[in-house]
């Protein structure tokens, strides 16, 4: 995922703040499965990627 890369987040980073695998973030970036995120999972995801709600979603539309 480019925007993590540009945080300079390792999947590891983003997997740890949410509570999920970097298994499963790879999945994400790869397009194999969409995000599937409690609110909590999802508020942890958009502060760790500064992102609002509407921007993680777009990123994920893609």
């Amino acid at each position: 995922m480019k925007l993590r890369e540009s945080l300079g987040l390792t999947q590891r980073q983003i997997a740890e703040a949410v509570g999920v695998t970097d298994q499963t973030v790879s999945n994400w970036e790869r397009g194999v499965y969409l995000p599937r995120l409690t609110p909590m999972q999802t508020a942890k995801l958009c502060k760790i990627t500064r992102l609002s709600i509407e921007e993680l979603a777009q990123v994920f539309e893609k």
